[in-house]
């Protein structure tokens, strides 16, 4: 169990709320990783709200972007303890994003943050919508 905001729809409605999350919420990937930071952006506003049609499969965890630590990877690209940043890839939308404290994602959706930049600059400069 990890916390973070889960996004739900259903015969009750449509509700976002921070929960304790199962594993078993994160889809099929081949890193997991330890988010350290994520953003909160326009698009993850409208996901929350539910304003606009952006999740399109639930439950959701949004966050289209995120920066962490990998935990497991089952990739020759990345190995534990790797620093990786991702952006888009419909995170937040149709794949559980960085609004947790947990992710799975592809290796491919993912680059090693690069050097000149700690985390919290990765994401404080934020992903353009």
């Amino acid at each position: 169990m990890f916390k973070g905001i889960l996004i739900e729809k259903d015969d009750k409605g449509y509700r976002a709320a921070v929960n304790n999350i199962d594993d078993g919420v994160l889809p099929d990937g081949d890193v997991s990783i330890k988010v350290l930071y994520s953003t909160l952006n326009y698009k993850d506003a409208l996901a929350i709200t539910g304003k606009a049609p952006v999740v399109r499969k639930f439950p959701m965890i949004p966050g289209i972007d995120l920066v962490g630590e990998v935990e497991h990877s089952d990739s020759d690209r990345f190995d534990s303890g790797d620093t990786v940043l991702l952006n888009g890839f419909g995170v937040g939308e149709v794949h559980c994003g960085g609004l947790a404290e947990r992710a799975r994602l592809k290796n491919e959706w993912l680059i090693q943050l690069p050097e000149a930049f700690t985390p919290r600059q990765a994401m404080a400069i934020g992903t353009a919508g």
